[in-house]
């Protein structure tokens, strides 16, 4: 939220903003869910379970998120009485996101860009399942998990070699905007996830308590050591580290600031468009309205999470199948 509000509201590149961009939000998004979402798979009973569980996490916010952008787009001039509008209010209802040529004047010309991943997270969700189908065919689990994320860290590898860099505006081939929106260049990041709670980081004496060591390790990295494609892989592999140590170092912060509320997605999902309308008034070039876009958009995280999310999450069910994994499931995280 903090960087994408300080670059679109032109609010030049100052110190605090370079330092931040050292925490890419989406590798962390993706690490992090491959790590909660294989123990939640784990922790199905079935796929059906898995599959209404993943449901009930992602839509009903995303489909509120989109009924609120249509009013507010239209108070800004938005017009929805055209032959794109409903195919695109049903591409937004299934997660295919994009923005159709009658949005483009709508703030910085994409009605929520941060919306971008939905797409390859659900892509992550259909996978999972596969992967899991396929390793529990092996007596040695661990190794194939492994020889998974090799291959993906692999086609990453590549892909960055092929098509550098990926996702600037500017250069974007329409090939180059199809291999960023597919599940391919992203992969083992959601693998890492998966690969740090297989192998119980959250138990590992290097892992638990050192967070500030690897975060002192990972910033070190960052900015002394130079980044072709080899080491930008690298350096999101020890980031994925870091967030998992840091998360276990002192997991009691979050219970006492947030007292049991998730505003993670709503802030994740509103932020876009909280730009948009910031950008649509004319109020950019102060950080006074970068902390009044804060404000507004952990207020829209809140309600999200108390008027839709939470009461959806209610009716998620996560009985353990022994069956599933024939190692112990931990419901840690």
């Amino acid at each position: 939220m903090l960087t994408h509000s300080a670059v679109h509201l032109s609010l030049g590149n100052s110190p605090w903003l370079s330092f931040l961009r050292a925490f890419p939000g989406v590798p962390i998004f993706f690490v992090i869910s491959g790590f909660l979402i294989s123990a939640s798979y784990e922790r199905s009973a079935n796929l059906r379970n898995f599959a209404r569980n993943r449901i009930l996490r992602i839509y009903p916010g995303l489909w509120c998120c989109v009924l609120v952008t249509i009013p507010v787009a239209i108070l800004f001039g938005m017009n929805f009485t055209n032959k794109q509008a409903i195919p695109w209010v049903f591409s937004q209802f299934i997660g295919v996101i994009y923005t159709p040529s009658f949005l483009k004047d709508f703030g910085l010309g994409s009605y929520n860009g941060s919306l971008w991943t939905i797409p390859i997270e659900l892509q992550f969700y259909f996978l999972l399942p596969a992967l899991y189908w396929l390793i529990n065919k092996s007596h040695n689990q661990i190794s194939y998990f492994l020889l998974a994320w090799l291959i993906f860290l692999s086609i990453a590898f590549i892909l960055y070699f092929v098509f550098p860099p990926l996702g600037e505006a500017e250069t974007e081939t329409k090939l180059r905007k199809l291999v960023r929106y597919c599940f391919l260049p992203h992969f083992y990041l959601f693998l890492t996830g998966v690969l740090l709670q297989r192998l119980e980081a959250y138990k590992s004496k290097y892992v638990v308590g050192k967070g500030f060591y690897w975060l002192v390790g990972y910033i070190v990295f960052y900015y002394f050591i130079p980044s072709p494609v080899t080491t930008h892989i690298g350096e999101k592999i020890l980031l994925a580290v870091t967030v998992v140590s840091m998360a276990y170092t002192k997991p009691d912060i979050s219970h006492k600031l947030l007292i049991g509320n998730d505003i993670s997605y709503g802030v994740y999902i509103y932020h876009g468009l909280m730009i948009n309308i910031f950008i649509s008034m004319g109020l950019t070039g102060s950080i006074e309205y970068l902390l009044l876009l804060s404000v507004f958009t952990y207020l829209a995280g809140y309600l999200s999470w108390v008027i839709i999310e939470r009461p959806c999450l209610r009716r998620k069910k996560q009985t353990i199948n022994p069956e599933l994994m024939n190692q112990s499931v931990s419901t840690s995280p």
